[in-house]
């Protein structure tokens, strides 16, 4: 059982000794950012490698991956609330890796 405190409003807030990021929450992240990071690697269109990597060996590492983030982020928070961040960190990486590509592809012609 949580031992809960009182803020001076009025809200519960549960203990957390250490007032900080749980590492479960930044394993998740991680885990979900490679696991974008594989599918991404084995699209036939992607810009970071010279050739696109196998599509089942990548897309097989991705689901472990993203399972893995799921679990994390399930384990530091509630059941709703992680899967909100999982899905809004899945948009965030599938939105960011193209244009971290175009940067690269136009670094490297230079």
């Amino acid at each position: 059982m949580e031992l809960l405190h009182i803020r001076p409003a009025g809200f519960f807030i549960p203990h957390n000794p250490m007032n900080a990021m749980s590492i479960f929450m930044l394993i998740g992240l991680a885990a979900i950012t490679l696991g974008c990071l594989c599918i991404y690697a084995a699209a036939a269109h992607q810009r970071w490698f010279a050739t696109p990597w196998p599509r089942l060996p990548a897309r097989a590492a991705a689901m472990v991956l993203l399972a893995l983030g799921w679990l994390g982020l399930a384990h530091s928070l509630q059941r709703i609330t992680a899967a909100f961040v999982f899905v809004t960190a899945l948009m965030l990486v599938f939105a960011v890796l193209p244009y971290i590509g175009a940067f690269l592809h136009v670094r490297r012609n230079r």
